[in-house]
Formats: C-alpha cells, sequence, structure tokens
C-alpha cells in the first residue's frame, strides 16, 4: 500500500491541480486562450482529484483495507481455524473435533450412496417410461393399420 496508501492517482491528481492553480495568475496576462485553457482546465483538475479521492474511499470501504493488513488478516484466520467450540459453550479437544469429523464423514458417505440408488431407481424409472411410449406407439400404429383394413375393406365393397 505504500505510504500514502492506495491514493497515488489522488496525490498526482491533486499535485497537478494545486500547480494549475499556482500557474492561472502566473499566465493569464499572456494570452487570452491561455485564459480560457485555465478555466476549463482548473476545475476539470480539482473534480478529477476529488473523484479520485472517492473512489478509493469506496474501494477501501468495500475491500476493508482502512485498517488491517493482510498479516493480520492471515495470522486471524489460522487462529480462527484452530478454535472450534462444543455446544455448550466449551473449547472443543482434537480428538473431539476427528471424532466429529469421522461422524461426519460417514453420514455424508450414506447420503452418497442413497443418492447413488436414487439415481439408479430414477434412471430405470425413465427406461421403463420409454419403453411404455414404445408400448403405446406400437398400440396406435396397430389401431392405425386396424382402421385402414376397415377402410380398404368397405371401400372394396
Amino acid at each position: 500500500m505504500g505510504y500514502v496508501g492506495n491514493h497515488l492517482a489522488t496525490l498526482v491528481t491533486g499535485v497537478f491541480a494545486a500547480i494549475l492553480t499556482g500557474l492561472w495568475p502566473i499566465f493569464v496576462d499572456f494570452a487570452p486562450i491561455l485564459q480560457f485553457v485555465f478555466i476549463m482546465a482548473v476545475p476539470i483538475t480539482w473534480f478529477l482529484t476529488f473523484t479520485c479521492w472517492i473512489s478509493q474511499k469506496s474501494t477501501d470501504y468495500t475491500h476493508h483495507h482502512s485498517s488491517q493488513t493482510t498479516y493480520e488478516k492471515k495470522s486471524l484466520n489460522k487462529t480462527q481455524v484452530s478454535q472450534f467450540y462444543t455446544a455448550d459453550g466449551t473449547r472443543a479437544s482434537q480428538s473431539e473435533i476427528k471424532e466429529a469429523k469421522t461422524e461426519l464423514t460417514e453420514d455424508l458417505n450414506s447420503l452418497k450412496e442413497s443418492v447413488k440408488i436414487k439415481d439408479d431407481e430414477i434412471e430405470r424409472l425413465n427406461q421403463e417410461i420409454s419403453n411404455l411410449q414404445t408400448l403405446v406407439q406400437i398400440e396406435s400404429l396397430k389401431t392405425e393399420l386396424a382402421n385402414l383394413k376397415m377402410l380398404a375393406s368397405s371401400s372394396k365393397k
């Protein structure tokens, strides 16, 4: 983050705006076009300085860079991971954590097995549905063929 935080763009733009503001009275008498340039440039650079400052404050707020360094965050995460508490509020030991982990692993494996069984059953039912659809189509064709035979026999008479 450096000496100025992440405000380097704000600092550079502000220095440029200050220099332009300081040079304005000096170059006012040289040419009327310079008067117009300074009238346009000075407010624009101060507006850019303000915009840079506001955008950096917004970024700092959203990323929480205002007071905590990355080292502090890493050490905080390490301490948070190693401390677990039981339901009654006491700190859990490593054996309790391992025991809970094995129980949860067993539950997860049983859930995976039941999901696999359900998936197999769904696949079997989908196959039955497609077979039934084929049978319905065959029966429909038989009915249509019988109707055509009746029409053909009635047209011969």
